[in-house]
């Protein structure tokens, strides 16, 4: 699955504590040759890791340690190396197994415990920045999922929609001069306002940035009936055919996300800017983990591919280099930085993801606070 499935309810499955053990297991991957001809092999060798640990934990009987290892090897079988990105994670119980491929990286481990680990899921969700596309015509309207890379249309909540088409009528037409047409002025109305109703349950269920495209009449009258298109953060005012394809679609809104990522960028400076002035500020990841354990961050920004391995010492991070890093050691946190988005998600804080280099001058993260 990817990033944009991971909705909140699907968060709190994942979540959900489970049979002694749910196997969670996550390695970096590459998009291209040659560098994804290793890929396999780290995966075999990665689940013979998760074998030798269920072999060896008295608390996994025979029985369980078999089917977990079943569900290991059909998820192996059934990934996709031409779907590949940067993150592989694979989860399994005795009962299921789930193959999440992430577009931020991951560090290699094997978890088992009694609830999945998530963090790298909710931190590549958060880069990604989903958002919602809607193509809009007075007779059809197509939702897309989409992200600064891909986009895919969206069969939820009732989309595609399609207007009920009225059967022409001869005698109407004598008497009033109507020539044959899809709808009337007020079927039309009627229609986006089905539109608008469906497309608020979708952003009340998974709210996201919206973007609009369609021809000015179509989007005006959008406008008119509902409330949606006063939320969207962009329009294109193009043609929607019914069988627009994603591709199609993400260059027609290049220029409205790119400008939404420049007005964005500035709106972030804005609130760092005013919460050094208040004295509500945080730098750095020592000083932004402690804040977000303590419910106090607001708004945390973070560089795009900032991650960093520390260890955890007295209530501080210590970050340490690859070499110094050892896995079987509790207080090293390969991943801190998804570990930090997660908490921070977690305890109703914003978290964006902003360019590389923008944090610089504040050690790669930075955090707004409550108080």
């Amino acid at each position: 699955m990817d990033t944009d499935a991971l909705t909140a309810g699907l968060l709190q499955e994942l979540r959900a504590v489970k049979p002694y053990p749910a196997v969670t297991l996550t390695m970096p991957t590459h998009r291209r040759a040659p560098d994804n001809a290793q890929d396999a092999v780290r995966l075999r060798n990665l689940v013979s890791r998760a074998g030798h640990r269920l072999d060896a934990d008295p608390e996994v009987t025979r029985e369980v340690r078999a089917a977990v290892k079943q569900q290991l090897d059909r998820a192996v079988d059934a990934i996709d190396p031409r779907r590949a990105l940067d993150a592989l994670v694979i989860l399994a119980t005795p009962d299921e197994f789930q193959i999440w491929q992430l577009p931020r990286t991951a560090p290699e481990r094997v978890v088992l415990s009694d609830t999945y680990l998530t963090r790298n899921l909710v931190a590549a969700k958060a880069q990604a920045q989903p958002f919602w596309t809607l193509t809009v015509a007075a007779d059809h309207a197509v939702l897309f999922s989409g992200t600064s890379e891909a986009a895919h249309e969206a069969a939820i909540g009732g989309f595609p929609l399609t207007a009920p088409r009225e059967a022409p009528n001869p005698q109407r037409e004598e008497r009033i001069g109507d020539t044959p047409s899809t709808f009337t002025g007020e079927e039309t109305r009627q229609f986006l306002r089905t539109v608008d109703e469906k497309m608020r349950v979708v952003l009340a269920a998974d709210p996201r940035p919206l973007y609009l495209v369609g021809l000015a009449p179509a989007l005006a009258l959008l406008d008119e009936v509902g409330e949606v298109a006063k939320e969207a953060v962009g329009r294109v005012t193009k043609g929607a055919p019914a069988d627009t394809t994603p591709s199609d679609l993400l260059t027609e809104l290049r220029p409205a996300l790119e400008a939404r990522r420049k007005q964005f960028a500035a709106e972030i400076d804005g609130k760092l800017d005013e919460a050094r002035g208040r004295h509500a500020f945080a730098g750095g990841l020592d000083e932004v983990w402690a804040a977000v354990r303590e419910g106090r961050a607001d708004l945390v920004a973070v560089e795009e591919h900032y991650q960093q391995t520390v260890r955890v010492d007295e209530e501080h991070l210590m970050p340490v280099s690859g070499d110094e890093a050892d896995p079987a050691d509790a207080n090293v946190r390969e991943d801190i930085v998804d570990e930090l988005v997660e908490a921070a998600l977690d305890s109703g804080a914003e978290v964006v993801f902003v360019a590389d280099d923008s944090l610089k001058g504040h050690g790669r993260i930075a955090a707004s606070l409550r108080f």
